[in-house]
């Protein structure tokens, strides 16, 4: 309408400005071709108002049968990261090119409805939360970048893929945070997508732009020279291929007369995972640490698997467990690590997990040289604390602990539940306080965390193992199941050795519980040993 108004309104300008025209054919023969050009924008604004309608025609067709899957299992469809990705990125970026689409034309019940949902919306720090998600899913289970695009996830068969433009975007996100390994990997994924006649709204001189100088970051110089030659040839005009290119020359032919080198041309191996070295970050144990997590590098030897045992486990003669014992596997033997199975009912983790839902919150770790609780990149989770006394079944449960173990919970830290998102984690950890960081639970009075039980309440189709890497444990989540390690040796001294992770969660949703069992209390149910090591 507003168009309609505009051009309406040049027209009278015509008018009055030519006030005499109807007396000269002359001047009414050039109205023939200004009423012929106001037709002409007349059809262009009834093309672009059914466009948008048909725009979102189209955006209702596809959200319809997509939420019709997501919502008939909501945690199975987000099980997979590749959805839950797409999730955030449709909900922070597409649904807002909607509304921008529907806005050209006020739609009052629509905006209403936006304005109502959007406080529950993620924000572009969930979109690029998600998304580097992915890409640790991608470094710590070595998957390239189309295994995610065509949803070719190990033992999993699911139509979620990712366009040339979530490729582009996936890329974005990486390079805006200056991490062109990455950054190489979902560019040149894109590429290839588009290069296979896949549509996108990016254009292929774009992509290239941002390939080329990511791959210059990388050391490849060679490489980028050949992507910035293609896209020259593509875009002649484009403001910053030529100067670019000449750069990269020049660099290449100086260090090939440093090094006495003749010119070779780059290789025309497509990049994959593997071409590029990874850059080190901050965790020592980084590879040892993934390679577990991919059920590599495990340190159970036949001799060591003879010395594991099962057995039925009664908790000393505990009344309670007399008539019903648990039944207990070793999982390790030295630090010693036991499952016991059967440890919670279906029942009991469904009511644990309604009860928590509500609460989760960002889950956090403590500051080593503060002691305040933070939120860090290494721990992608949502957690929420439970007392006892909420609920008969956190009692049932925390009075079961005890039971097992022998300990009191009466100093234990309150049941604490864990819900793993998309490529949620735990980097390598200690439970337990050291000695440079003497404060941790100093407020709690109750001494260091001289135990960890630890409950799955979720089986995971992949990924989500817990492990050691100092000794090559992993220990895989079984729903219902529990696994117990003492983290502290009966002198009191940290056992090194129980640094563990939980590794990402590459699909699937993993559910646990924490109980962590501190010092006081125990003096007569785990007496100190003779040596610092006992």
């Amino acid at each position: 309408m507003r168009n309609s108004l505009f051009l309406i309104c040049i027209f009278l300008c015509c008018w009055s400005t030519h006030g005499e025209v109807f007396t000269s054919i002359g001047q009414m023969t050039d109205l023939i071709y200004t009423e012929k050009e106001l037709v002409q924008s007349l059809r262009e604004y009834i093309k672009a108002e059914e466009s948008k309608l048909e725009a979102v025609k189209s955006w209702a067709s596809k959200l319809d049968a997509l939420t019709r899957i997501s919502t008939s299992d909501p945690e199975g469809y987000l099980a997979h990261p590749v959805n839950a990705y797409k999730l955030m990125k449709r909900l922070n970026t597409e649904w807002s090119e909607l509304e921008t689409l529907v806005l050209q034309n006020p739609s009052d019940g629509f905006i209403s409805n936006m304005s109502v949902h959007r406080q529950f919306f993620p924000d572009a720090e969930d979109q690029t939360g998600a998304a580097k998600a992915l890409m640790r899913l991608q470094d710590t289970y070595q998957l390239d970048s189309e295994a995610f695009s065509k949803g070719k996830l190990p033992g999993v068969h699911s139509n979620a893929v990712l366009t040339v433009d979530d490729c582009f975007d996936m890329g974005k996100t990486a390079y805006n945070d200056a991490d062109y390994y990455h950054a190489v990997l979902w560019f040149q994924q894109a590429l290839k997508q588009l290069d296979a006649g896949e549509e996108a709204v990016v254009h292929k001189a774009e992509i290239l732009d941002y390939l080329s100088y990511s791959v210059y970051q990388m050391g490849d110089i060679a490489r980028a020279i050949e992507l910035t030659r293609r896209l020259v040839s593509i875009d002649p005009t484009h403001e910053r291929a030529g100067g670019n290119l000449r750069y990269f020359e020049r660099l290449l032919f100086k260090q090939l007369n440093e090094m006495n080198q003749t010119y070779q041309p780059a290789s025309e191996e497509p990049i994959q995972l593997g071409t590029y070295t990874r850059p080190k970050d901050h965790l020592p144990e980084r590879e040892a640490y993934e390679a577990l997590c991919r059920g590599e590098g495990l340190q159970m030897t036949e001799a060591r698997r003879s010395r594991l045992f099962c057995r039925y486990h009664n908790g000393n003669q505990n009344p309670r467990l007399l008539l019903k014992p648990m039944k207990e596997e070793d999982e390790w033997d030295s630090p010693h690590i036991v499952r016991f199975l059967e440890m919670l009912s279906d029942e009991e983790i469904e009511k644990i997990k309604e009860i928590a839902k509500p609460r989760l919150a960002r889950a956090t770790v403590r500051d080593p040289k503060t002691g305040v609780l933070t939120t860090a990149n290494y721990r992608v989770s949502k957690s929420a604390w439970l007392e006892g006394e909420e609920d008969p079944v956190i009692e049932r449960v925390n009075q079961r602990i005890q039971d097992i173990t022998g300990l009191t919970v009466e100093t234990a830290e309150l049941l604490q539940v864990a819900n793993y998102g998309v490529g949620g984690q735990y980097e390598p950890h200690f439970d337990f306080s050291r000695k440079d960081e003497p404060d941790a639970f100093k407020r709690l009075g109750t001494g260091n965390r001289l135990a960890t039980f630890l409950n799955y309440m979720s089986d995971v189709e992949a990924g989500g193992a817990t492990v050691f890497p100092d000794f090559g444990a992993a220990i895989w989540p079984k729903k219902g199941t529990s696994v117990f390690w003492y983290n502290l040796f009966r002198s009191g001294e940290g056992d090194y050795r129980t640094r563990h992770a939980a590794c990402p969660v590459l699909v699937g949703s993993k559910w646990v519980s924490n109980k962590w069992i501190h010092e006081r209390g125990q003096e007569f149910r785990r007496p100190c040993g003779l040596t610092e090591v006992d």
